[in-house]
This record gives structure tokens, C-alpha cells and sequence, in this order.
């Protein structure tokens, strides 16, 4: 799976595509996560043109002024007029009401879309107001749990009619995922980004049983660059 992070060939991502409906993706700041899900939803949306669909959308939901300061890098070789990304549409929420809403309306689409996916999902619960909405001091918590059995519903739901993947990206520090505890229930991939210490980053996905997918990337020159990806036993 790690492949469809990144441009890589059709036939790959085919080969990668199996049902993991709700994923999550978590690194350290400034590792180019952003980039990693816009690719993602470039890839699906571009996995549907493939076959000829014309109803294959990818939701993308995000702040749009933190979006807007730091706009996502393109993989080397994606053409940016490509049509592909006419298939891709933005969707700017505020809090975690705005996400709440989107989802809750969810089964009323007369077409699902291919992928949905939320940049920086951690940072859409504010600490203060999830406490007072809720009075309680793990206010923030329940939130997010409420917010992710909603997410992970919609997409049982749209699972039921035609094939629908949610990726969430958060941003930890340290070396797993803040909440882990949290996402477990409702996620059925994590993928964890290292930094290598030599500027490079590591993607890592533990979905397959007994082996680890690995890939190596930059981010040099306003491009997202793979440098290799590698699978090892544990």
C-alpha cells in the first residue's frame, strides 16, 4: 500500500489496491504528509479514470488557509494540468463540526466517492471547546471518538454499494502516534513516517501479516521524490 503515496505505475497501484476502508497515516511536523494524502487521492482518482469511470470522486477536507500557507507538494513526474485533478474536490472545515456534518449526510449521496480524505484530522478537535461542549476534561477524546465511529460507519455504509477508503492524517511527536489508543478501534491501517536522519523520510505499513513495507523518500526542490521501497520480514 505504501505505493499509493506516491507516482508510481498504474499496474502498481492495481497490484496494491486491497480493501483497508479506513486508514491513518501519522508523522512528525513538517514530513510531508500533506503531500503523501494528495498524492493518495491523485492516485485513486486517477485508478477510476483508469476504468473508464466517470462518476470516480475524491473528497479532500482540510483547513483552507492552513492548506493555502503550505500547499502540497506534486510527486516528480505528475503533470500539474493533468484532468486528473478535476476528479479531486476540496472541502474547507473549521472544526470538527464541519467533518461531523459532512459525514452525517453521508448516506444521502447518490454516488459515493472512490476515497475520502481529511488532512491534519487531530487538529480539527480544540482542546477548549471539545472540554466545554462536553464538560468533561477528556472533552477532546470523546469527540474524536464520536467523530471516528461516525467516519467508520459512512464508510460501511458506502462499502455496502461500491468500494469508498477513508485516510486521516495526524501528526505526532515522538515514535508512534499520539491517541494510538484511540485510532486502533476504528482504523484498520496505520501507516508511521520517521525521519531517517540524514534528511530522508521512512514510510512505514505494518497491514501486511509478519512483513513491513518501507519507503524511503524527500522532499527536494518542491517535489516530492521516492527513493526506494523496500518489504522485510519481522
Amino acid at each position: 500500500m505504501v505505493q499509493r503515496f506516491f507516482s508510481v505505475r498504474q499496474m502498481d497501484l492495481q497490484q496494491n489496491s486491497q480493501s483497508h476502508p479506513v486508514m491513518l497515516l501519522s508523522g512528525p511536523p513538517s514530513c510531508g504528509k500533506t503531500s503523501l494524502i494528495f498524492q493518495f487521492a491523485f492516485n485513486s482518482a486517477m485508478e477510476e479514470a483508469h476504468h473508464g469511470s466517470t462518476n470516480g470522486k475524491v473528497m479532500f477536507i482540510c483547513n483552507r488557509r492552513k492548506l493555502e500557507a503550505k500547499p502540497p507538494y506534486l510527486s516528480q513526474g505528475v503533470d500539474s494540468s493533468s484532468e486528473t485533478f478535476q476528479r479531486i474536490q476540496m472541502k474547507y472545515v473549521d472544526d470538527d463540526e464541519g467533518i461531523k456534518k459532512y459525514f452525517a449526510a453521508f448516506h444521502l449521496h447518490d454516488t459515493f466517492p472512490v476515497a475520502v480524505v481529511i488532512d491534519d484530522f487531530g487538529d480539527f478537535f480544540d482542546e477548549r471547546s471539545c472540554q466545554e461542549r462536553y464538560g468533561n476534561p477528556r472533552g477532546r477524546d470523546l469527540a474524536m471518538v464520536r467523530t471516528l465511529a461516525l467516519c467508520h460507519n459512512a464508510m460501511v455504509h458506502a462499502n455496502e454499494t461500491s468500494p469508498c477508503k477513508l485516510l486521516l492524517s495526524d501528526t505526532h511527536h515522538g515514535d508512534s502516534p499520539r491517541l494510538l489508543f484511540i485510532y486502533k478501534r476504528w482504523v484498520t491501517t496505520i501507516f508511521t513516517i520517521q525521519g531517517d536522519g540524514s534528511g530522508s523520510f521512512v514510510l512505514k505499513d505494518y497491514s501486511n501479516s509478519g512483513r513491513t513495507k518501507t519507503a524511503k523518500y524527500s522532499i527536494a526542490l518542491q517535489y516530492l521524490f521516492l527513493e526506494e521501497i523496500t518489504e522485510a520480514s519481522e
